[in-house]
């Protein structure tokens, strides 16, 4: 049985449609993405699922349980960090800590937390004199304190340092292996591509495309582009002339060429031909973003 169960589900603001029929499932132990651009209904998503808000139509099952019955069971279940969220400003990180594992029957070390999060040195500090980055890493030490089954992860990492984004990261990997399920919702496509085993984008409501990070990328048609230079001096119009070339540009010292999937090895065999060695040779395969963008912007010229 899928842990987050989401079908055909509807809401609407004063007559603004905002989710138009969103259906996915989310499995045990998996971690589960949302991607999509501002205002496409990410977060009233997860809102949703999490029963902070009721949806208007359709059909939503989390741990077994409805969100719009929620009870202690669900949120024993289900941890949740909000896009934006505020504690009073007085009241310090082991206050909030100490606090929020009281409404658990099971909770997770807090002070584990607070090493894996580097918010050791806070321990102590106000709510209010904490740096954005470090209200954001308590915020998520909270949605986690519960020991949840189900953990709904709004933009976690929006305001960290890379290497506090990273730190993170690893956090939540550790909980893929407990079993933990993580919906997470994020802007970023590299911690995306790097954490989740399949993520839906949404636009406009509705998902648009629904399969792994390699999937979606493997989707784009894209060129491939390699840039390197050579031992020696290239006429570009030599590269053009191969079929598995689309251009090949200059810039400097270096040789900028897209084309087919073939194209790295056919430009290389042809240099090699003509006695010229390729140097410092990066190859750009489609990533999230560019899959990220064609949707998108796919989804955006169907409405106009």
């Amino acid at each position: 049985m899928a842990m987050i169960d989401v079908q055909d589900v509807r809401k609407a603001y004063g007559g603004r449609t905002v989710l138009d029929g969103v259906s996915f499932t989310v499995e045990p132990g998996e971690i589960f993405g949302i991607l999509g651009p501002n205002g496409a209904g990410k977060t009233t998503t997860v809102e949703c699922i999490g029963g902070l808000r009721r949806r208007d139509g359709g059909r939503i099952c989390v741990a077994g349980m409805d969100p719009a019955d929620e009870g202690t069971a669900f949120r024993e279940a289900v941890g949740i960090q909000l896009q934006e969220s505020r504690l009073p400003d007085k009241q310090t990180v082991r206050e909030a800590l100490e606090l929020y594992s009281a409404f658990y029957a099971r909770p997770r070390d807090w002070r584990e937390l607070v090493a894996r999060l580097d918010l050791a040195g806070q321990q102590d500090a106000a709510y209010a004199t904490l740096s954005g980055g470090q209200k954001q890493r308590l915020s998520v030490a909270l949605a986690l304190i519960g020991n949840p089954r189900v953990a709904i992860l709004d933009e976690l990492t929006t305001g960290l340092d890379p290497a506090a984004r990273r730190e993170v990261w690893g956090l939540l990997e550790d909980l893929r292996g407990t079993g933990v399920t993580l919906l997470l919702v994020s802007h970023f496509m590299e911690e995306a591509e790097r954490l989740c085993d399949r993520v839906a984008v949404i636009d406009a409501g509705r998902v648009v495309a629904l399969d792994t990070p390699e999937g979606l990328a493997a989707s784009v048609q894209t060129d491939q582009r390699m840039t390197f230079e050579p031992s020696r001096p290239v006429d570009p119009d030599l590269l053009r002339l191969l079929p598995e070339v689309h251009t090949a540009t200059e810039q400097g010292s270096r040789l900028v060429v897209t084309g087919t999937d073939d194209v790295t090895a056919a430009v290389v065999i042809a240099l090699h031909g003509h006695g010229i060695a390729v140097h410092r040779l990066r190859v750009d395969q489609p990533r999230l973003d560019d899959a990220f963008v064609a949707l998108t912007h796919e989804d955006e010229e169907a409405h106009r």
